[in-house]
């Protein structure tokens, strides 16, 4: 069998006995004594190989060749899951959940350009392929992204969630002004019906702008916050019969908390600090606790400074999963591409300016500074491991200039501008500028990251491993990945790794990080552009 499971033609997942069947069509079987495939499971050995380096005594690089062998074990059975967002009647959980439902009706609408069709274009699991391999004419052969492991659907997704504001999801979604009239019409029925669940409001860490919206807050203390978050989680999942729920953060931008040392610095004294209502336990970080305590998986798609050291130490004690922060849909998503491009190319930048104006309810609470500050941070970082990583280019230390500005301009909606220039140095001292115009409708290009999001994270759940000793012989047990999920990065501005790893940015880094480790899972090397078939003759 291929890694699927019997399922339907891939548009949708069945359930049956409270399991879905895996999603797709059987597209393809990996004919290896390394990976075998039963009713439930998909196990593989996989030689991981990698180079250490060392230096001599005499300042000399000495790079020898390492392999790990691990097994992979990954659950096909696709579970029935609920994904619960926090803003849910914002612009991005109004456009996500009318985009679901419009791709599971087979919706149609018409607009000013003509008939338009329901997809679920910008989504890298849903919307790209990848190389599998070549067939004997040497044609190289692609399978959806999706196909590669059983991944859950985004069409079989139980959406609900939580918000400030109690407007009901139509209305939000008019509110929202992202889609055409004629698609709205056709989603209001159904989401009309859905209403958020009151929500965190602590005035001090959102701009003071947003308070016209909060009219659906939770009251009581921090502590009690969490406890009733976490009933709300178990009321959904029991509600709708759900295998599991995955939560993540759509809400405002935050200010960035202050790290202090006996309050948010370790799992005890930030549990401590939420019994004691200090004032620097966010919003966002009430969530996370919640989450990590239910056994639920919390990502953020916000810049702010969530997950503080006592929070990541909270969800490597529960084995939870975490994963953040900040969505990167456009002008980011650009930038971590271009640099590594230049950079690898050998074209020094000595300069980025990113300019953005929007008018959306997120431009409008980042028109606060301390909100604003929070995004700039996330967005100022994303160069930071290309440039290091030329060391003839640029000194230790040594960085481009960097500016990044944000102005609220109620005129352009969601339809976000960014202007970037890049500057840089050629050969004998000339010059190169790069000028770019990106205009982002911000939340059509955000929601299909959050279908990625939930979809990846939801995998990781069903993936654990075992590593072989140098002598060969196995540990025993089978375990998962580490709690901060460093996987979801090509999704995110500002990728959260675990403590003391390196943090990557590069764009195609990023994602053959993902797509490999997903390629180990059955067994295949990773993606391998020599093509010595087509180099060398005799």
């Amino acid at each position: 069998m291929a890694p699927h499971a019997n399922g339907t033609n891939g548009t949708t997942n069945g359930h049956t006995n409270g399991i879905h069947t895996t999603s797709g069509s059987d597209l393809f079987v990996v004919d290896s004594p390394n990976v075998t495939y039963t009713e439930n499971e998909i196990t593989s050995t996989y030689t991981y190989r990698t180079t250490k380096v060392t230096k001599n005594a005499d300042g000399k690089y000495v790079a020898q060749p390492v392999s790990t062998v691990y097994d992979f074990k990954t659950d096909r059975r696709v579970p029935k899951v609920g994904l619960m967002l926090v803003g849910w009647g914002g612009n991005n959980g109004s456009t996500v959940t009318a985009g679901i439902i419009a791709n599971r009706k087979k919706l149609s609408w018409e607009t000013r350009e003509g008939k338009k069709h329901a997809n679920y274009y910008g989504s890298v699991i849903m919307a790209s392929t990848i190389k599998l391999g070549t067939d004997e004419q040497g044609k190289e052969i692609y399978v959806p992204f999706h196909s590669l492991l059983p991944m859950i659907h985004p069409n079989d997704l139980v959406v609900s969630g939580w918000d400030i504001s109690s407007m009901n999801l139509a209305d939000a979604m008019d509110r929202a002004g992202v889609l055409e009239p004629d698609l709205k019409c056709q989603v209001r029925e159904e989401m009309s019906k859905m209403k958020p669940l009151p929500s965190v409001y602590y005035p001090d860490f959102i701009a003071a702008n947003q308070g016209d919206r909060a009219d659906n807050v939770l009251h009581g203390t921090k502590a009690e916050h969490v406890q009733k978050i976490r009933e709300d989680i178990r009321n959904f999942k029991a509600t709708n019969d759900l295998d599991k729920v995955i939560v993540l953060w759509t809400a405002n931008t935050e200010r960035f908390a202050d790290l202090i040392p006996g309050v948010n610095d370790t799992a005890e004294n930030v549990l401590k600090a939420v019994e004691a209502g200090h004032d620097e336990i966010a919003p966002s970080s009430i969530f996370a606790i919640a989450c990590i305590q239910e056994g639920v998986p919390f990502v953020n798609g916000s810049p702010q400074n969530t997950f503080v050291p006592g929070i990541i130490e909270l969800a490597e004690h529960h084995g939870s999963f975490i994963g953040g922060d900040d969505f990167k849909s456009g002008q980011t998503k650009m930038k971590s591409a271009l640099v590594d491009f230049l950079v690898n190319a050998g074209i020094k930048l000595t300069s980025i300016a990113s300019y953005n104006h929007l008018g959306n309810n997120d431009g409008l609470n980042l028109n606060s500074y301390k909100q604003f500050r929070s995004k700039e941070i996330s967005k100022s970082n994303v160069v930071d491991d290309m440039v290091a990583a030329n060391n003839i280019l640029y000194k230790a230390g040594e960085h481009p200039d960097h500016t990044v500005v944000i102005k609220y301009m109620p005129a352009v909606g969601d339809s976000k501008r960014a202007l970037d220039e890049y500057y840089g140095e050629i050969f004998m001292g000339g010059h190169q500028t790069i000028s770019m115009s990106n205009v982002c409708e911000d939340s059509l290009l955000a929601s299909p990251l959050i279908l990625d999001l939930t979809i990846v994270t939801e995998m990781m759940t069903r993936i654990s491993w075992r590593a072989h000793s140098s002598t060969g012989v196995t540990t025993k047990n089978y375990k998962g990945f580490h709690s901060v999920l460093s996987i979801l990065s090509y999704m995110l501005k500002a990728p959260l790794t675990p403590p003391g790893t390196p943090v990557v940015n590069a764009l195609a880094k990023q994602r053959a990080a993902m797509s490999n480790i997903f390629r180990a899972c059955v067994g295949l090397e990773p993606e391998n552009d020599m093509t010595l078939e087509h180099k060398l003759f005799n």
